[in-house]
């Protein structure tokens, strides 16, 4: 598992590369970087150690489609890219909302982004989130009961998804670990997409905090298409195979500027 440290933007980029090529060698790496190969191994070893990718002979690959980043893994990656989706979305709900927050690192973001609002009403299964916008004296922060996940405080199953169902929100802010070029949305585990359904179901309005590095990211368990989501909050542009999809969806998509 990934320690503190963060990753240097190599190596952000090697993960960004191999999550586009399906694999890469050392040789392709350090040509492409202009670095020793020396210096690319150094690389792999910590990617490899965090989880973020495989080595198989002669170079490297994702890891498997049916487990995610190790938590403290994600939390290292695109960092800025999910601050500035997280202050862009945070611009687009209003004082005294009500609002599904779910689990992943990048609506961390958006609460921490959503802590100068006044008078929210938050409903989430992110035990990370509550502590956090508790602090804040004028929230009102109900927790979702179910069964808490060590590796990173979500709270998922029957009783999450019971309380979810007793309400009806003007905002659900949810994550996503993949996204695929047909539109389909895609995650790792099949409880917590259960519970992000409720919460779509459960939505006035839909919005999805996901930056560029999801597209095209295998994962195991189909959530629905983004046709369930009113807006797509990101860093990047959508590539043009997926542009039709969300233009037949009706998701209008918000693209976080560049500093």
């Amino acid at each position: 598992m990934m320690t503190d440290t963060m990753l240097n933007r190599r190596q952000e980029e090697i993960v960004a590369l191999v999550r586009r090529e399906g694999f890469l060698t050392v040789e392709i790496l350090a040509e492409r970087f202009d670095v020793t190969p020396q210096t690319i191994r150094r690389d792999l070893g910590v990617l490899c150690d965090a989880g973020l990718l495989r080595r198989y002979h002669g170079g490297v690959s994702l890891p498997s489609s049916v487990e995610n980043l190790a938590y403290t893994a994600r939390q290292g990656l695109q960092q800025a890219e999910k601050q500035r989706i997280a202050h862009l979305l945070a611009r687009h709900v209003p004082d005294q909302a009500s609002l599904f927050i779910n689990l992943g690192t990048t609506n961390e973001d958006v609460a921490r982004a959503l802590m100068q609002h006044t008078g929210l009403r938050v409903i989430t299964n992110n035990l990370n989130v509550a502590i956090m916008m508790s602090d804040n004296p004028t929230f009102e922060v109900i927790v979702a009961g179910g069964v808490v996940r060590g590796r990173d405080h979500g709270v998922t199953g029957e009783a999450t998804i019971e309380l979810i169902r007793q309400f009806k929100v003007d905002f659900g802010i949810i994550g996503i670990s993949g996204i695929d070029m047909d539109g389909t949305l895609l995650d790792f585990d099949y409880r917590e997409v259960r519970v992000t359904q409720a919460i779509i179901e459960h939505s006035r309005q839909v919005y999805l905090a996901a930056d560029h590095s999801k597209l095209g990211r295998n994962a195991l368990v189909r959530l629905g298409p983004i046709s369930r989501v009113n807006a797509w909050f990101t860093d990047r542009e959508p590539p043009v195979d997926l542009q039709e999809a969300l233009s037949q969806a009706g998701t209008s998509v918000h693209v976080a500027p560049a500093p």
